[in-house]
């Protein structure tokens, strides 16, 4: 079972894990979004929106989450704790001496420009780094024309490593993404593994 906490708190948003039961606001929070995501997003099932394929979506994702192969959580506005505003994605996550994941974020056009994605991410990324998960490291791929995402992961302290040229194919073309990362520096490392010779 992963070590992951369900839920996460900040000053302004209850971070919870997948779960079905959220299928109703997701669905909606797809919904109220398709035209703020369409530029952004790769190519999606006509149904990915219903109801019924978004909580056979989130079947899927909590099963990834219990098995720590992929931890999302859902935003929620404390003032609003029936609404879904957003969601924080580690997928891809591998161990061994990779210790690594790939980071995802989606927010409410609604919602923009309050500082509320920096917010999630930033707890986020404590329970990451934190000793229950122990990543060491987390890669980010932002367009360069996403002024807003490339200054949420510049604030957090990502650094960028470079270009990926024709990365993800998106809103009709193949799309360049700048590759950013951050560190863990209180990485524990298992006491299986050896110590460097040099």
């Amino acid at each position: 079972m992963c070590a992951a906490p369900l839920q996460l708190s900040t000053d302004r948003l209850e971070l919870v894990a997948t779960d079905p039961s959220l299928a109703e606001a997701v669905a909606d929070f797809y919904l109220r979004n398709a035209a703020h995501f369409a530029r952004w997003d790769p190519p999606l099932p006509p149904d990915h929106a219903s109801v019924q394929r978004v909580r056979e979506s989130l079947t899927e994702g909590e099963a990834a989450f219990e098995q720590g192969r992929s931890l999302r959580w859902w935003l929620k506005p404390r003032a609003k704790p029936a609404w879904v505003i957003g969601s924080v994605h580690l997928s891809s996550i591998v161990r061994g001496p990779f210790q690594s994941c790939t980071l995802g974020y989606a927010l409410d056009v609604q919602h923009t420009g309050r500082g509320l994605m920096h917010e999630a991410l930033s707890a986020v990324i404590a329970e990451a780094f934190a000793p229950a998960i122990n990543l060491h490291r987390i890669q980010a791929a932002v367009r360069p024309e996403n002024a807003p995402s490339l200054g949420v992961v510049q604030r957090l302290g990502f650094v960028e490593e470079g270009l990926a040229r024709d990365y993800l194919y998106i809103d009709g073309a193949w799309r360049d993404h700048r590759i950013f990362t951050l560190l863990n520096p209180h990485f524990a490392r298992p006491q299986s593994w050896p110590r460097s010779l040099g």
